[in-house]
């Protein structure tokens, strides 16, 4: 049976069972859900359509530069990346991959090995090769990409975003677990943001709102240093020179770590500061994320110097109660960034499979920690998440400008 004959069934069925204004409703609902199905089914087909109708357009123009101008001519690259990424948003990456690779090949003969025609081309590998679970490849691709615009970008914007991406894809390659040694990727992400930020400098001043996001991805670093697991990788052969350079480096890092990152929380708020307007709040965020960094590293009296301080910042504002209140109103697990929570996401009772109850003291320390749920066969997943838990640190919720100790938080969690 078709759609239109079966949802008419269905209507019909309906309305034998309902009378009056009710019946009017329901054939007035279904007609709108009807036309909605069938709206959307012809805006599906249009689309289908001219995906087709564009992937022939660039396949004819791709054959006539053939034609006319070779196989090698200079204008195909630019044609292969079009019908490249006219295939990758149909989800066709392995097609897209091919195309791709040729366009590569054919700006590097046009152009020269380090030709900057290769990026987009680039970057829709690197695009793709995740889409299909390639990080290794797309870690290469990123790789080389990043070689490619250094060499042919002088000091500028374009650079700066060179590094930055770069040092985001460090980040992102660390977190997925890439490569033997994490440590490395670590000190990269450290020394490609501070790149950026001295780029920046160079160009703006030492003012510059613009230094704000390479200085987020340093105090980001280090935390990761300051947090790294060596999981046995620092047992290293004597006989292994860069190894052994690169750890004992490393270690270096992480002996400067609080230093460092207090040096970039205070930068983050003085920015800040100097660019907020009466209204804003970033400064005492950024405030707060200084009292965070000293938490974590076990500086209670100094971090709770400093979140009086963030308090104090907003005493004098209408909204001082309120915004006091959304920082220091409930524990908040550290590192306080997005990236980084320590926690899986929480979600609504009715959609979670483990419960968990426990109290947070006035120093931060997870304590009175018990399970609610009674869910079976998931036991070793929930025990994980209540060591994970047990091991977090926490900003404690304030009162009248001091710690205190919260007891009875509920949380809810889904976990496969």
């Amino acid at each position: 049976m078709s759609r239109a004959p079966l949802c008419a069934a269905l209507i019909h069925r309906a309305c034998t069972a309902l009378s009056g204004a009710l019946l009017l409703t329901f054939m007035a609902g279904s007609a709108v859900l009807l036309a909605q199905e069938i709206d959307t089914s012809a805006t599906q087909q249009r689309h289908s359509a001219d995906a087709v109708a564009q992937e022939q357009s660039f396949r004819k123009t791709i054959a006539d530069l053939e034609s006319t101008q070779g196989a090698y001519a200079t204008a195909l690259s630019e044609q292969l990346l079009s019908l490249a990424l006219a295939l990758q948003s149909q989800g066709r990456h392995e097609e897209a991959l091919s195309l791709f690779k040729r366009g590569m090949h054919l700006a590097r003969i046009n152009d020269g090995l380090h030709s900057t025609r290769q990026v987009p081309l680039l970057q829709g590998q690197i695009a793709s090769h995740i889409a299909l679970g390639n990080y290794l490849q797309a870690d290469e691709r990123q790789h080389y990409m990043y070689r490619v615009q250094v060499r042919n970008k002088d000091n500028g914007e374009p650079l700066t975003m060179a590094l930055m991406q770069q040092a985001d894809w460090q980040r992102n390659a660390y977190l997925l677990g890439l490569g033997p040694q994490g440590y490395i990727r670590i000190m990269n992400m450290w020394d490609i943001y501070r790149l950026a930020l001295n780029d920046i400098i160079s160009r703006e001043g030492n003012t510059s709102a613009n230094l704000l996001p390479p200085l987020r991805g340093m105090l980001e670093t280090q935390y990761l240093i300051s947090g790294y697991q060596w999981e046995g990788q620092s047992h290293i052969s004597g006989d292994d020179l860069e190894a052994r350079q690169n750890l004992n480096r490393f270690n270096a890092y992480r002996t400067q770590s609080y230093q460092k990152g207090s040096a970039v929380a205070t930068a983050i708020h003085d920015i800040e500061l100097q660019h907020e307007d009466e209204q804003g709040v970033a400064a005492t965020r950024a405030l707060v994320m200084l009292g965070d960094w000293q938490l974590w590293h076990g500086k209670q009296e100094t971090a709770w110097r400093t979140y009086q301080d963030a308090m104090v910042e907003l005493a004098e504002r209408d909204d001082a109660q309120m915004r006091i209140d959304q920082l220091f109103g409930a524990p908040v697990a550290l590192p306080d960034i997005a990236s980084l929570r320590p926690l899986p996401p929480t979600v609504d009772s009715a959609e979670a499979n483990i419960l968990l109850e426990f109290g947070v003291n006035e120093r931060g320390k997870v304590i009175n920690l018990e399970r609610r749920d009674d869910k079976e066969g998931i036991d070793a997943v929930a025990h994980r998440l209540m060591r994970k838990l047990r091991k977090t640190k926490f900003r404690p919720r304030f009162e009248a400008g001091q710690p205190v100790e919260t007891e009875k938080i509920v949380r809810a969690f889904s976990i496969e």
